[in-house]
């Protein structure tokens, strides 16, 4: 079994090499892994660290080993998380699916959390929580607008999560089949959030740790964000 990691990457060249050397040294015993990378039109070193690390010549389409392998791609303008994703999704080959950001919110030593319930049977798209393990407190106002985003979604889709806007979401290949995904920035999240609770398919959680970092070190998502994922919520549940 194959697992895809997505990584969308924007003017991250102070993690970058960090967060792809805990991606590559994660054990996941037999099962083999990808990382794909999509440079969302970086302007720092991002993508020059991408390509060195890869050995890539190419800035289209390559696969070279570093460890295991790296495809990487580059978006010629930036797009926005969502438009990396939606790229990640097409170029991903896995039959498991996990999204990894470009920093070190999140650590990728939960990846067998997250992988647990799906080669047990008990899930086809599991999210990592936030909320439920292990964390560094993030400001007070982006736990109460994660917390409020969360339940608009319990409400809107009759479900029980305690972490919609999380970045770690696995998928089996399968759950995503029929997704058109349309949002090009941050609303990515309630998006996919919202149809693949349309699809009938019940989200499974587990406790994941979290390390928030501040804006000073890069943090991008704001409290605009927070109104336009709101609004996506109400929108997706409410048209096809």
């Amino acid at each position: 079994m194959l697992l895809s990691v997505v990584m969308p990457v924007y003017n991250e060249e102070k993690f970058l090499a960090e967060i792809l050397r805990q991606v590559q040294a994660v054990d996941l015993g037999d099962m083999e892994r990808e990382l794909v990378l999509v440079d969302d039109c970086s302007t720092d070193g991002s993508w020059r660290i991408a390509q060195g690390l890869e050995g890539a010549d190419s800035v289209n389409d390559s696969l070279k080993p570093f460890d295991r392998p790296i495809r990487v791609f580059r978006h010629a303008v930036n797009q926005g998380k969502g438009a990396a994703l939606r790229t990640g999704f097409a170029k991903a080959a896995g039959e498991l699916i996990i999204i990894q950001d470009a920093d070190l919110e999140y650590d990728p030593e939960d990846y067998l959390k997250l992988l647990a319930p799906v080669l047990k049977g008990k899930a086809e798209v599991v999210y990592g929580s936030r909320f439920t393990g292990e964390r560094r407190n993030m400001f007070f106002h982006h736990w109460v607008g994660n917390r409020f985003l969360t339940l608009m979604t319990n409400l809107l889709f009759n479900t029980t999560l305690s972490d919609m806007e999380t970045c770690y979401k696995l998928f089996k290949r399968e759950a995503l089949e029929g997704i058109v995904i349309k949002s090009d920035r941050f609303n990515f999240e309630p998006e996919i959030t919202a149809k693949i609770l349309k699809k009938g398919i019940r989200i499974y959680e587990v406790p994941i740790s979290y390390t928030g970092r501040e804006f000073e070190e890069g943090k991008k998502i704001t409290w605009r964000d927070g109104l336009v994922a709101l609004w996506c919520l109400v929108k997706f549940r409410f048209s096809d």
